[in-house]
C-alpha cells in the first residue's frame, strides 16, 4: 500500500493482486518477451522484478487484508444471497478518491455511483459523482486504470491498461489575431508546444525528424490543420492514447527483432520518450513529406545489407528495416548457481559470547552434544544463534535424512539436504521428478542408501545418468509400469564409456542389498541383475509375480555370484514356488534368512523339512514359512 496526496479527500491507493482464474493468470511464462528474459530462471540477470507481458491478469482484484474505511469490516457479500445485498456488502474502491468502502455504508444506492464492469469491485463513488470530480482531479489521466497487480514500472503498458475510449476533447477556440486556416506563410515559425515537447508528445509532422542537438538550426514549418470535405478538421487524440499505442508498437517490433548489445530495459523505457519512426504505410527509404534527409545526418543509419535502421528512442537498439523473419524461441535456460556443501570444519572453532569472550567449550565438544538431538531439535538449535546455525549443518549430525510421504520437494528442501550430504536419504511415495533427483544424484556423491519405493519410473529412470559410486542399498519397491526393459536400462553399463577401457561396470556393481518388491521382474531381467549385481548379500524379490521355481534355479546355479554371496532372500507372496525349489537352497551356503511366507503352493512340512537340515546347519523356525539362522 502506497501513500497518495491526488486531492482533497484522496485515500491511500492499495497494491492489487493477482484474481488467479483469468487466462493470463494461469499461463506459464512464454519466455521470449524482453520480461522474462530478465528473469534468472531464463537466464536473465532479474533485475527488472516485472511479471511476463502474456501473464498480466485482466481483472486484478484488492487484497485480503483490505477493509472498509467507514465499518473497518472486511467484504461480507459472500453471507448473503440477494444481489442488491450482495452489493451492498461488497468493498468497492473508488478511481477517482481510491477510497474503499461499502456500499451500504454510504447510505446511497446503486444508481447513484458509476461502477467499472471491467475492473472487480471498481467504481466512481456516489460523493465523487455528486461533486463532478474526475480522473483528472487525482493526477491520473482520463480512461486509465490500474492492471495487473499494482506494480509502478516504468513503462506505460506494466502498470495501467486503458478501460475505455476517452472522450475527444472539443477543438479549442480561436484568438483574436490568429492565423485563418490554410498553409501559413513561410517565414511564421511553428514549434510545438512546450508541454507538449517536454513530454516527447510531439504530434506526427511532414518531415522526417533529425536526432539530436541540430534539430532546433533547421527550419521548420506549422503543421496544417487536417481538414477534410465534409466537415471541420478532427481533433488528434489525447497524448496518453499515443504514447500507449506507441508503447505497444515498440513491444511488438522489441519481440521480432533480436537482442542487441543494449540490454532490453533501455529501450524500455526509451520507448515512451520515442520521437523518431517511420510511418506504417510510406516507404522505407522516403520521409513523410517526399524528400530524403541529407546524407550523413543522424536519422539515416545503413547496415552493410543495404537495409535501414532505425533509433526508436534516444540510446535504444537499432531496429533494421524492413524487419526480417521472427527468431526461433530460445529454449528455457536452468538456473546458473550451485549449492556446494559447506566445509568440513567451518569458522569460528568456538562459540563467540555477548561479553566478548568465547564459550569454554570448543566445536567438537558441541558436536559430540548436537549428535544425540534429533532432526527437529537440531533444526531448533539452528535458530539460536549463526555459529549454532553453521555447526549444525555438519554432515555426522545428518548420517540419516527422511523426506517420505511428502507430495512435492521443494527447491529450498533439495538445497538443504545438499548441504547436509546425508549418507542414507529416503524419498519413497513422493512426487519427486526426475529433473530434482537427478540434480540430487549428481550432489551427493557419498550417498549409501537411497529409497525410491513408490516413486513412479518417469522420475527413478534419473538414476541411469547419474554415478553413485558410494551406493549400498538401492529400494526400488512398488515402482509402478516397470518392464524388463527399464530394468535393462538400470542395470546396463553407461554406453559412454571412455576410449581404451576394456571392462565396463555396471550400475549397481557395488550394490550390496536390492529391493524389488512388487515389480514386474522376469527370469531375463533376473540373468541381468546376476551379471550385473554380483556383490548382493540381501535381495528381496517378494510378490513379484513371475517369479517361480526356474527363478530359484537361477539364483542357486553353480555359475552364479550369489549363491556364494546371498546372505537375505525374501520371497515371500510368489505364488509360482513349489515344494520342488526347496532342496535348492541348500547350494548358499551364507544363507541366514529366508522368508517364504504368503506362498501359497509351499507345504509347511517341505519348509520344516528344509529347517531340519539346513545347509551347513538347521534353522530355526519363529513363524511358519520363515528360516533363521544364528550367525
Amino acid at each position: 500500500m502506497s501513500s497518495s496526496s491526488r486531492g482533497p479527500g484522496a485515500g491511500a491507493r492499495r497494491r492489487r493482486t493477482r484474481c488467479r482464474r483469468c487466462r493470463a493468470c494461469v499461463r506459464t511464462e512464454c519466455g521470449d518477451c524482453h520480461f522474462c528474459r530478465d528473469m534468472k530462471k531464463f537466464g536473465g540477470p532479474g533485475r527488472m522484478k516485472q511479471s511476463c507481458l502474456l501473464r498480466q491478469c485482466t481483472a486484478p482484484v484488492l487484497p485480503h487484508t483490505a477493509v472498509c474505511l467507514l465499518c473497518g469490516e472486511a467484504g461480507k457479500e459472500d453471507t448473503v444471497e440477494g444481489e442488491e445485498e450482495k452489493f451492498g456488502l461488497s468493498l468497492m474502491e473508488c478511481t477517482i478518491c481510491n477510497e474503499i468502502v461499502h456500499p451500504g455504508c454510504l447510505k446511497m444506492g446503486k444508481a447513484e455511483g458509476v461502477i467499472n464492469a471491467e475492473i472487480p469491485n471498481c467504481w466512481e463513488c456516489p460523493r465523487c459523482t455528486q461533486e463532478g470530480r474526475t480522473s483528472k482531479d487525482s493526477g491520473e489521466g482520463p480512461g486509465r486504470r490500474r492492471a495487473d497487480n499494482g506494480e509502478e514500472g516504468a513503462s506505460l503498458g506494466s502498470g495501467w491498461k486503458l478501460t475505455e475510449e476517452p472522450p475527444l476533447p472539443p477543438p479549442p477556440p480561436r484568438r483574436k489575431g490568429s492565423l485563418p486556416a490554410g498553409p501559413p506563410p513561410e517565414d511564421v515559425p511553428g514549434p510545438p508546444k512546450r508541454k507538449e515537447r517536454e513530454a516527447g508528445n510531439e504530434p506526427p509532422t511532414p518531415r522526417k525528424k533529425v536526432k539530436g542537438g541540430r534539430e532546433r538550426h533547421l527550419k521548420k514549418k506549422p503543421k496544417p490543420p487536417l481538414a477534410s470535405a465534409e466537415g471541420p478538421a478532427v481533433p488528434s487524440p489525447s497524448p496518453q492514447r499515443e504514447k500507449l499505442e506507441r508503447f505497444k508498437r515498440m513491444c511488438q517490433l522489441l519481440e521480432r527483432v533480436p537482442d542487441t548489445s543494449s540490454s532490453s530495459s533501455d529501450s524500455d523505457s526509451d520507448s515512451d520518450s520515442s520521437g523518431t519512426s517511420l510511418s506504417e504505410d510510406e516507404a522505407p527509404g522516403e520521409a513523410r513529406n517526399g524528400r530524403r534527409p541529407a546524407r550523413g545526418s543522424s536519422g539515416e543509419k545503413e547496415n552493410r545489407g543495404g537495409r535501414r535502421a532505425v533509433r526508436p528512442g534516444s540510446g535504444g537498439p537499432l531496429l533494421s528495416w524492413p524487419l526480417g523473419p521472427a527468431p526461433p524461441p530460445r529454449p528455457p535456460q536452468l538456473e546458473r548457481h550451485v549449492v556446494r556443501p559447506p566445509p568440513r570444519s567451518p569458522e569460528p572453532d568456538t562459540l563467540p559470547l555477548a561479553a566478548g569472550s568465547d564459550h569454554p567449550l570448543p566445536r567438537a565438544a558441541w558436536l559430540r552434544v548436537f549428535q544425540h538431538l534429533g532432526p527437529r531439535e537440531l533444526c531448533i538449535c539452528m535458530r539460536v544463534c549463526r555459529t549454532w546455525s553453521r555447526w549444525c549443518y555438519d554432515k555426522r549430525l545428518w548420517p540419516r535424512m527422511d523426506l517420505s510421504r511428502r507430495k512435492s520437494l521443494t527447491p529450498p528442501m533439495l538445497s538443504g539436504v545438499v548441504r547436509r550430504q546425508p549418507r542414507a536419504l529416503d524419498l519413497s511415495w513422493t512426487g519427486v521428478s526426475k529433473k530434482q533427483l537427478m540434480w540430487l544424484l549428481n550432489r551427493l556423491q557419498g550417498l549409501q542408501e537411497l529409497v525410491l519405493s513408490g516413486c513412479s519410473w518417469l522420475s527413478v529412470s534419473a538414476l541411469g545418468s547419474a554415478p553413485l559410486p558410494a551406493l549400498r542399498l538401492l529400494d526400488l519397491r512398488w515402482i509402478e509400469d516397470v518392464k524388463d526393459s527399464q530394468l535393462r536400462e538400470l542395470l546396463l553399463p553407461p554406453p559412454d564409456t571412455k576410449p581404451g577401457q576394456t571392462e565396463s561396470r555396471g550400475r549397481l556393481q557395488g550394490v550390496a542389498e536390492l529391493r524389488l518388491a512388487g515389480l514386474e521382474l522376469t527370469d531375463a531381467s533376473l540373468r541381468l541383475l546376476l551379471r550385473h549385481a554380483p556383490q548382493l548379500s540381501a535381495l528381496d524379490l517378494s510378490h513379484c509375480a513371475h517369479v517361480g521355481d526356474p527363478s530359484v534355479h537361477l539364483l542357486t546355479a553353480p555359475t552364479s555370484p550369489l549363491r556364494e554371496t546371498l546372505v537375505h532372500l525374501n520371497l515371500a507372496g510368489c505364488h509360482r514356488l513349489t515344494d520342488h525349489c526347496l532342496p535348492l537352497f541348500r547350494r548358499c551356503p551364507r544363507l541366514r534368512r529366508l522368508d517364504l511366507r504368503s506362498c501359497r503352493q509351499l507345504s509347511p512340512e517341505a519348509c520344516a523339512r528344509l529347517a531340519a537340515a539346513g545347509p551347513p546347519g538347521p534353522f530355526r523356525c519363529p513363524e511358519e514359512k520363515l528360516l533363521l539362522k544364528d550367525s
